[in-house]
């Protein structure tokens, strides 16, 4: 290595340990944002959120109320199927992609890890995901499942309620708060 070069390398070494550093700092303190923050918790709640998705959601929503269902925050972020057709008739296509990418992302690989963690031997497979993986791709299930985990965020900012797993044939459910 030449000499004139080691100066400059060891100096964009110290810049990459101080925003190293100032990254670390941040991270706390969405971290004890989140654990503090009511709806980030109920959110929380859901198996397989968890702290980034949780304020990405939050920030990316603003006011869930926006939103007239689950569905077009879905669509906001681009989890439902496009749609094509005339007379009545409609073809569902692959998924839009449209929206925001980073919280599709996180969504998507949040799923997955749920996906995976549930069909590890020894675990009961939820009976929505076993019906559909009967049917479908596995990636087309973790899509599917990314898509119901933001509806299942929009109902709980939304309605203020609580998330409750277990609930009738294996459904995920929300309850009041009030």
């Amino acid at each position: 290595m030449p000499e004139l070069l080691r100066p400059a390398l060891l100096q964009q070494i110290e810049e990459i340990r101080m925003l190293s550093t100032q990254v670390k700092a941040i991270e706390r303190q969405i971290g004890a944002w989140q654990r503090s923050a009511e709806d980030g918790l109920r959110i929380r709640a859901i198996p397989g959120v968890g702290t980034l998705t949780a304020t990405a959601a939050i920030a990316t929503m603003g006011e869930a109320r926006t939103f007239r269902s689950g569905r077009e925050f879905a669509a906001f972020v681009g989890l439902v199927p496009r749609q094509s057709g005339t007379g009545g008739r409609v073809k569902l296509l692959g998924i839009s992609k449209r929206g925001d990418k980073y919280l599709r992302t996180l969504l998507i690989h949040e799923a997955r890890t749920v996906l995976n963690w549930q069909r590890q031997p020894g675990r009961q497979l939820d009976p929505w995901l076993k019906g559909l993986l009967a049917r479908r791709a596995p990636n087309v299930v973790v899509v599917a499942l990314a898509n119901k985990m933001a509806r299942m965020i929009w109902a709980l900012l939304a309605h203020g309620r609580t998330y409750q797993g277990g609930y009738g044939r294996g459904n995920e459910s929300c309850r009041s708060m009030g």
